[in-house]
């Protein structure tokens, strides 16, 4: 054994290196699967985050990281799953079906992740803390939340509470931006990317005063409102184009004589003597039967609903979640904005 040739030795030498070699190349390929998916989530967070800001430069502003680094995971994340999630044209960014597909499936993971901290101290110590932004109209802030709000407020009185009186459109606009966690009020169109809720029904209520000569009829048509001036909301607002709606439907005349904002102002007027109008119910209270004239015109004009608002796949904190359980108790059991929609980006 001891004059075994050395030449004898170096093939065995070899092969240990190369499966060495192998070994450490095996080590190095399962490390970089490792690697990627233990970065998952940061793939998914510049994902989210560049569809939700528009570009790639806005996103790594938001991330604190550089335009090259959100590039990189972009291609690690399309590689790894095996589409193409972007159409990159110019400085506009289009998704593709895919890319559509998975920003609906990751949107409320990054977003929950994100508020991990303090939705689990809301679950292990109650809300003690946190913030809750409601996105809602004058009426609805007015006479459908009073109610909804001090029971909230008696629960929870930690919870910093914020009513964003705004328009339908505004609404919207805050929903899709994430600066309003949900909203509360009516709709006559629901797109494609929201969720709607409707939890209450007003019908629409002729209103005037005790000595017009309208209260003396028992049957009001549509046709008996012509001579009358109405008082309605601004133009830019849903109840006066619903109520433009029906009359050029039935192809009726009539005139506006007064537009104002806030439904107080509207029976303070009319109760003055200075029209008649068209309101929702929901604005209709006890003392308001005393001085005005109430009639029901559902035979003429729709019902409005009242209810939830949302975006599809919105994760909604504990604070959201706990007030839209005070609104109906397993509203949220069927997740219907979950359901995957087409953005309107």
């Amino acid at each position: 054994m001891k004059n075994l040739d050395p030449a004898l030795s170096k093939p065995k030498k070899s092969r240990r290196s190369a499966a060495k070699k192998r070994g450490d190349g095996a080590r190095a390929e399962s490390s970089g699967r490792f690697y990627y998916k233990g970065n998952r989530h940061k793939q998914l967070r510049a994902f989210v985050s560049v569809v939700k800001l528009g570009t790639l430069t806005r996103a790594a502003e938001a991330l604190y990281l550089s335009q090259p680094t959100i590039s990189l995971q972009l291609q690690a994340l399309e590689r790894e799953l095996g589409v193409s999630l972007m159409e990159r044209r110019r400085r506009r960014i289009n998704l593709t079906d895919a890319g559509e597909a998975l920003y609906e499936l990751a949107r409320p993971l990054v977003e929950g992740w994100d508020t991990l901290d303090r939705d689990f101290q809301a679950k292990v110590k109650g809300l003690q803390a946190g913030r809750l932004t409601i996105a809602a109209g004058t009426s609805t802030i007015q006479y459908l939340l009073p109610d909804l709000v001090r029971r909230y407020r008696e629960r929870f009185p930690a919870v910093q509470l914020q009513l964003a009186n705004v328009t339908g459109k505004d609404g919207m606009a805050m929903l899709r931006a994430d600066d309003a966690d949900f909203a509360v009020g009516s709709m006559l169109d629901v797109p494609n990317d929201i969720a709607w809720a409707p939890i209450q029904h007003y019908d629409p209520m002729l209103i005037m005063p005790p000595d017009h000569p309208l209260a003396e009829k028992e049957q009001i048509t549509l046709e008996d409102l012509s001579p009358y001036g109405l008082i309605l909301p601004p133009q830019r607002l849903s109840t006066y184009r619903l109520v433009d709606l029906v009359f050029q439907q039935r192809q009726v005349p009539y005139h506006v004589a007064i537009e104002v904002g806030g439904w107080d102002v509207i029976k303070e007027y009319v109760a003055m003597g200075m029209g008649i109008s068209i309101v929702t119910g929901i604005c209709i209270t006890e003392a308001d039967h005393a001085r005005l004239a109430v009639r029901n015109m559902k035979q003429f004009f729709p019902q409005r609903s009242y209810g939830v608002v949302m975006r599809k796949g919105k994760f909604l904190t504990a604070e959201a979640r706990a007030f839209i359980d005070l609104i109906r108790p397993g509203l949220l059991t069927h997740r219907e904005h979950d359901d995957p929609g087409h953005s309107q980006r």
